[in-house]
């Protein structure tokens, strides 16, 4: 039986697999991203961890770099990887544990379509944590092709523990995701 492969159709991945960092301490790392982001072990060598945190067999590995120099900020290279929370409480639970843990976001921005708290791993790399503030993948597209996205793509700070104490108090979670809803 022969089989016909299409070389002309540019193909999509199916999902996203897997990533690789490379880290000056693998026990240090793999205990702040089993505390950061609840990953698991799935197999552990000398110098390399691969872990996850569902049905994927790994979503990251570790691999223990021999190199001591410090990652230069603004260099080229992966800036941050992010993920999505199921809603703005998750977000918030999650920030006033790992704050307990004395670990802090760098970075608290309400970017419109997402508010995201930036963490930073022991080596320096970016973790974005993330909820979606509108409904529909429409709304969020809609959102970034936008004047309003277009006049301000960055987005603006907040201070969580306001964002915190607002949450609590029961403000609408439609007025919790506004740009500047907890200033700085």
């Amino acid at each position: 039986m022969s089989r016909n492969i299409d070389s002309q159709t540019t193909i999509r991945p199916t999902h996203f697999a897997h990533f690789v960092l490379r880290v000056r301490n693998l026990d240090e790392s793999i205990a702040w991203y089993e505390t950061v982001l609840g990953m698991e072990m799935v197999h552990r060598a000398e110098t390399i961890a691969f872990m996850t945190y569902d049905h994927e067999h790994h979503r990251m590995a570790l691999a223990q770099t021999p190199v001591e120099s410090d990652i230069v900020p603004g260099a080229p290279g992966l800036d941050h990887v992010a993920y999505t929370l199921k809603d703005l409480g998750e977000l918030l639970g999650t920030y006033r544990r790992l704050k307990a843990k004395g670990i802090l976001p760098a970075l608290p921005i309400n970017h419109g379509p997402t508010t995201s708290m930036y963490y930073q791993d022991p080596d320096g790399h970016g973790v974005e944590l993330q909820v979606d503030n509108l409904d529909t993948p429409e709304e969020l597209r809609g959102y970034m092709e936008s004047p309003a996205f277009a006049e301000n793509p960055l987005g603006v700070p907040f201070d969580p523990e306001k964002l915190l104490a607002r949450y609590e108090n029961g403000d609408p979670i439609e007025e919790l995701v506004k740009l500047g809803s907890a200033p700085v």
